[in-house]
């Protein structure tokens, strides 16, 4: 068995053992799609657009417990209403299902790289923060001398920051807009765990 193949097997177990555990709605529907191994949340965004008939990427609270009744995700009624109610901000009957996925994708539970980050704790990443927890003396750059270690931390950051508004601090939407950007351009949602557990030595 592949280490990939041996990592899903452990995710699927231990999104089990989680989902009995689970109480709040959004995170019981995001450990069952979980459960289900690789691709499970970007499966499920396959089967919301396959009832976005009209392409508007909105759903009403019909399609969206269709949805999840065919993708196989079983959760009662009531918890399916709440997470629903949770993301229709504007009570219009409809949900963004892009938006939905982007908060699928990332939960409080999925802080670990951020807190290891941010070192003094106070909910944004700066250059002190980094320094003694990323390492740069291993950059092509740092080596030839092209970059000092200040310049390195900056670029860093920068490519968290918000475009536009760059300012040297990420904060926690930013990096989960980051990462968010990140795992669309990865097949499968056990990959992405294994490449953050890997990145960040969790």
């Amino acid at each position: 068995m592949s280490a990939t193949a041996r990592h899903e097997a452990a995710m699927k177990r231990d999104m089990q053992t989680k989902l009995r555990q689970a109480t709040d709605p959004l995170e019981k529907l995001r450990l069952q799609c979980l459960a289900r191994g690789a691709a499970g949340i970007k499966g499920l965004g396959r089967t919301f657009k396959i009832f976005d008939d009209d392409g508007n990427n909105q759903l009403s609270f019909e399609e969206f417990s269709k949805g999840l009744h065919d993708y196989g995700v079983y959760l009662d009624s009531d918890v399916v209403r709440r997470v629903f109610d949770r993301f229709d901000a504007n009570k219009d009957g409809s949900l963004s299902f892009d938006e939905f996925l982007k908060a699928l994708r990332v939960s409080d539970a999925d802080r670990p790289p951020f807190q290891k980050l941010d070192k003094d704790g106070n909910g944004r990443i700066t250059k002190e923060d980094l320094k003694g927890v990323y390492d740069v003396k291993k950059n092509p750059k740092y080596i030839s001398g092209e970059m000092d270690e200040d310049e390195l931390l900056e670029e860093f950051l920068a490519s968290f920051d918000t475009p536009g508004r760059a300012d040297g601090k990420v904060e926690w939407d930013e990096f989960v807009s980051y990462y968010s950007g990140v795992s669309a351009s990865i097949d499968t949602d056990t990959y992405f765990v294994l490449m953050m557990t890997q990145a960040w030595k969790l």
